[in-house]
C-alpha cells in the first residue's frame, strides 16, 4: 500500500487510498499495525482518501485512530488531506469538499511553501446538547458547561462540545503534571457518561485572545496536537466567557487559529506539512 505521512503540528498521519474492499474491512487491524510507532511507520493515525472527479474537488475522508478504531472526523487530518491532494496533483483548486462520517467540511490551500502548507478548514457549528456530544448522566442538558465530574477520587468541572466527534474540556491555572494529567485524560476518556468514549483538552487561558492546551485523544493518547480538540477548547473557553471569538490556541508545537463566527460555524487555520512517502509493507 503507498502511503504519505503529513503532521499538523506533531499530530500525525499516514494518507492512503483504499486499494478495495478488503483494504477498508481490514481497516481498523491495518491502522493498529501501520501506525505503531516501534513496529511501523508511526502514526497518531491512518486517513483513506478518495478523490472524486469533477467540480467542485470533492474527496471522501475516513479516518481510524492508532488504536484500530474509525473517528467520525479529525482537524489535523483534514487540513493534512487537503495538503495532501494538493501536494501529490490530485486536485488543482485550492478548495476541496471533504465527506466525512461527521458531515461535508470544506478545506481552502491558504499558501504553501515546499511541503509545507497553511490550511483553513470549516469544521462546521459545535454541537452542544448532552444529546448531541453525547454526554449521559441520565439527565438532559441543553448545555454541559461547568458540570462536575469525578474522576479518580476527585472531581473535576468540566465543559464539553462535539465538533462532530465528542470533546470535554477541563481547566487550569497551572497544569497539572505529566503523569497526573495523562491519568486524568485516560479515565475520562472512558468514563461512562460518555457512551463513545470522548477526547480531553486540558486549557489554560492566557488572555482574551489566546489559550494553551493539551491533548488526550481519544483512541490514540497523548498527542502534540489536535484540530478538533483546539476548536472544542476555543469553544469552551468562549461558552464560559473567558476568550473572544477568534483565539489562539497555542499547543506543544505550534499555534492554530480558531474562529466561532456569529453564524454559527467554526473555522480553523493552520499548517499541515509533507513528510515522505513510502510502500507499507516494504518491498
Amino acid at each position: 500500500m503507498r502511503f504519505t505521512k503529513l503532521h499538523g503540528l506533531g499530530n500525525d498521519f499516514l494518507i492512503a487510498s483504499p486499494g478495495g474492499e478488503a483494504d477498508i474491512s481490514a481497516a481498523g487491524e491495518l491502522a493498529r499495525r501501520i501506525c505503531d510507532r516501534h513496529t511501523g511507520v508511526g502514526a497518531d493515525g491512518l486517513i483513506f482518501l478518495t478523490p472524486e472527479k469533477g467540480e467542485p474537488a470533492r474527496a471522501g475522508f475516513q479516518i481510524f485512530n492508532a488504536d484500530g478504531s474509525e473517528a467520525e472526523i479529525s482537524g489535523n487530518g483534514l487540513r493534512c488531506a487537503a495538503a495532501f491532494l494538493a501536494s501529490s496533483g490530485a486536485v488543482t483548486s485550492p478548495k476541496v469538499l471533504f465527506r466525512t462520517a461527521a458531515g461535508e467540511r470544506q478545506g481552502e490551500i491558504l499558501s504553501s511553501r515546499g511541503s509545507l502548507f497553511e490550511v483553513k478548514i470549516g469544521l462546521g457549528a459545535p454541537r452542544l446538547t448532552s444529546k448531541d456530544i453525547p454526554f449521559d448522566d441520565g439527565q438532559v442538558h441543553e448545555r454541559v458547561v461547568d458540570y462536575p465530574l469525578s474522576v479518580i477520587r476527585r472531581t473535576y468541572t468540566i465543559t464539553c462540545v462535539s465538533m462532530g466527534n465528542p470533546h470535554c474540556s477541563l481547566f487550569f491555572d497551572h497544569f497539572p503534571s505529566q503523569s497526573e494529567w495523562r491519568g486524568i485524560g485516560a479515565e475520562i476518556e472512558s468514563h461512562p457518561f460518555f457512551p463513545n468514549k470522548t477526547n480531553v483538552e486540558f486549557i489554560r487561558v492566557i488572555g482574551r485572545d489566546e489559550i494553551e492546551v493539551l491533548f488526550w485523544e481519544r483512541g490514540v493518547g497523548e498527542t502534540l496536537a489536535s484540530g478538533t480538540g483546539s476548536a472544542a477548547a476555543a469553544v469552551a473557553s468562549m461558552l464560559k466567557g473567558l476568550v473572544d471569538r477568534t483565539v489562539k490556541v497555542r499547543t506543544a508545537m505550534g499555534s492554530l487559529k480558531v474562529e466561532w463566527l456569529e453564524r454559527g460555524e467554526v473555522l480553523q487555520t493552520g499548517p499541515a506539512e509533507v513528510v515522505f512517502s513510502g510502500d507499507y509493507p516494504a518491498s
